[in-house]
């Protein structure tokens, strides 16, 4: 790969003084691609204005088109080179993001937090999340993803290594709110990458594929978390074995991954696997860098499919988080089971959804894209798991596993398949901001939940125990999966047009 990346360089600083040409902002420029003449937009050739250090996030600079040759011997190696570090990347973020709720519960013990205090700590990273992927995805969409998502790796493993080296409350609730805003470096720049490097028409599978990486973190979080505080002997090394890894994967990101084809000599995805949409054969495709204004407000903001999913995120997101923040310590109290089978409620729910992801999101292009429909019905089991988890008496702890297993089967398609429909209504220059903006209430759902079921819990035990403070818990998250139902029916019909 080094001599990839040489040739690429090379490229680039032969051509600098022909990149360097103006165009007006909303220029179109009219040509025929090579193969099957379709119209495209061209990049904005105005380089972008960048000051001290952000100019080493600005996007990688389109180099001249390699022969044709070329082309189809390196487009199929760069597309699974894409595909490999954005999905092992994206997991090295869960790392250092699942491992708090793990040990939850022995820092309660050992620090003598409350359960309110756990749920304000959650909560507040989960609204940092939030802010920080709806502002990080916008900057993303005009940054270079090779530097920017190790750049964010690398910030969270910090945030982990300081968050372990303290014992004061009021630093870990800092901490944990600053490591939830960085983590926001991680989704967006994937997106962009994805966007630019897998065409409409395998959008469900290659997205789905790529969604699972977080299954994999997720899961894998969760057991290296417990058993770094098992093995080493105290919570701490929940934070700091992760920051390793993170810190080590964020070099391996900026080795493998690239930004756009035209960064590398390639012609833009639609043109290579000739997959357009409706809209692009009669409008041309859009390949030059989007303004703030055209991203937040055109893409987005006026966007009515964009604040429905939004509004259907921030529910289905109290559904996916609810166990995987408070599973943990909800199977430890109430079912009987010790650090090492509450690791493994997080495990069980995270890697349910590696198989239904990419089944489902396959069958979603089968379908023609009707991926509302199929996130649609995927909540209905779920709705099935909780009843039967609220029912199962202690003394079953692996019924209640194969339950939470359902509630990954179900849940993940669901939030993929979301953020797909937010794609093919924008565009592969805006995921970064609409995956961000949807995120952003996904993640106030979130946060919601934490702050909402700590405080349930805290006051609720006291007055009725601690079995009917679960059990409003529970029937919040029914209320919670209901609700995202009936939204998510809305998109039934929805159809790709970007």
């Amino acid at each position: 790969m080094g001599s990839l990346g040489g040739m690429a360089a090379n490229l680039y600083n032969a051509s600098g003084s022909t990149l360097g040409t103006a165009m007006a902002l909303h220029e179109r420029v009219q040509g025929r691609s090579r193969s099957e003449g379709r119209r495209t937009i061209a990049q904005d050739g105005e380089p972008m204005k960048r000051w001290g250090l952000l100019r080493y996030f600005a996007p990688a600079p389109h180099v001249p088109r390699l022969p044709d040759d070329e082309v189809k011997r390196l487009y199929p190696k760069f597309r699974w080179q894409i595909l490999e570090a954005t999905f092992f990347g994206y997991a090295m973020f869960y790392l250092v993001r699942n491992n708090f709720s793990v040990v939850s519960e022995d820092m309660q013990a050992g620090l003598h937090y409350d359960k309110s205090m756990i749920g304000n700590i959650l909560a507040i990273t989960a609204l940092s999340y939030g802010v920080g992927k709806f502002l990080m995805g916008a900057w993303s969409d005009r940054s270079n993803a090779r530097v920017f998502m190790p750049f964010g790796l690398l910030l969270t493993a910090v945030c982990n290594f300081a968050f372990g080296a303290t014992a004061d409350y009021t630093v870990h609730l800092l901490l944990w709110s600053l490591n939830g805003f960085v983590q926001g470096m991680g989704w967006p720049p994937c997106g962009r990458c994805m966007g630019h490097w897998f065409s409409e028409k395998e959008r469900g599978l290659t997205f789905s594929t790529w969604n699972t990486s977080h299954n994999l973190g997720g899961a894998v979080a969760g057991v290296i978390a417990a058993h770094a505080a098992h093995h080493f002997g105290g919570w701490q090394y929940a934070f700091y074995v992760p920051g390793v890894l993170a810190a080590i994967g964020a070099v391996y990101l900026f080795w493998r991954l690239r930004d756009t084809p035209q960064s590398v000599g390639l012609p833009p995805i639609e043109e290579y696997r000739n997959d357009y949409t409706e809209h692009e054969r009669i409008h041309g495709t859009l390949e030059r860098e989007l303004t703030y204004r055209e991203l937040l407000v055109e893409r987005v903001l006026t966007n009515k499919l964009i604040w429905l999913l939004a509004f259907a995120n921030f529910f289905a997101y109290i559904t996916r988080y609810s166990m995987l923040d408070w599973g943990p310590m909800y199977v430890r109290e109430m079912k009987g089971a010790t650090l090492i089978g509450g690791g493994n409620v997080i495990f069980y729910i995270e890697m349910g959804g590696i198989p239904s992801t990419i089944l489902l999101g396959w069958i979603s292009d089968r379908l023609g894209g009707r991926r509302g429909m199929v996130a649609t019905l995927s909540m209905v089991p779920i709705l099935a798991a909780f009843t039967a988890i609220l029912f199962i008496p202690a003394g079953y702890l692996w019924l209640d596993m194969v339950m939470l297993f359902a509630v990954g089967f179900f849940i993940y398609p669901v939030i993929n398949l979301i953020t797909i429909i937010a794609l093919d209504v924008s565009s592969k220059k805006a995921i970064g901001t609409a995956a961000g903006f949807i995120g952003l209430f996904g993640y106030i759902g979130r946060m919601a939940q934490a702050k909402g079921f700590g405080a349930m819990l805290h006051y609720s035990e006291d007055l009725y125990g601690k079995q009917t403070a679960w059990n409003l818990v529970l029937y919040s998250i029914l209320a919670s999966t209901a609700i995202a139902v009936l939204l998510l029916a809305l998109t039934w019909r929805v159809k790709p047009q970007a």
